[in-house]
């Protein structure tokens, strides 16, 4: 049986139960966190367990309970952020003043790399593509391995539902085009992590998600 090159672990953070992934390559057991927005020692008690090298903290939009904590985390263990697009510097500039209106610990941090569409990042022996996909902020990017048919979307998507565009600078036809121009093409049998909730994949969103299945936007 072939070991899966990737292996991916959901740890639900801060009050709103938001979904970091820790991401890592199987060959060489280095990984990445994926929005560590907060509850830092339970991300440790996840890399203590796995036994997982962190080399680097992946972001994929500037809500704090998706990036809350990444600065925090990532002089902690001395490992850059990479993410999310630069047109997100709006929402981490303020992580603290959201902190203390969510009651969640915000703490603004400048990442190591902005990313952009087309980009790659690398995690161990893996390299993952980059997709901008504005919509639910600006800068929202995601990450996506072609060979696992793996895709981490923050909150653009859910499984059946859509992420909120009534937060300062969402655009709601934004999100729209996101996902049917830039998540679609990935295919239908490509799993994805959201940011809260339970994986699903984009053909059975496809079929059945009442915002964006191929009927609802051929309305």
């Amino acid at each position: 049986m072939t070991t899966s090159p990737i292996q991916a672990a959901i740890i639900p953070v801060t009050p709103l139960q938001q979904n970091c992934t820790l991401l890592w390559c199987t060959k060489t057991m280095r990984g990445a966190f994926v929005d560590p927005g907060g509850d830092l020692p339970k991300l440790r008690a996840a890399v203590a367990k796995t036994g997982v090298t962190i080399e680097k903290i992946l972001i994929t939009h500037g809500h704090i309970d998706h990036c809350g904590e990444a600065g925090v985390l990532a002089e902690e263990l001395g490992v850059p952020i990479e993410g999310p697009h630069e047109a997100d510097r709006f929402w981490i500039a303020r992580l603290d003043e959201d902190g203390r209106n969510y009651g969640i610990r915000g703490v603004p941090f400048e990442p190591n790399r902005w990313l952009d569409e087309g980009d790659t990042v690398t995690v161990g022996d893996l390299t993952l593509a980059v997709r901008h996909c504005p919509g639910h902020t600006p800068g929202h990017v995601i990450f996506h391995h072609a060979g696992a048919k793996l895709a981490l979307v923050g909150d653009v998507l859910f499984q059946g539902s859509i992420g909120r565009t009534d937060f300062p600078l969402g655009n709601h036809q934004d999100l729209l085009d996101s996902i049917v121009t830039k998540l679609w093409p990935l295919g239908d049998d490509t799993v994805f992590i959201p940011g809260h909730g339970q994986p699903s994949d984009f053909g059975t969103e496809r079929r059945q998600n009442m915002f964006v299945s191929d009927r609802a936007l051929a309305a």
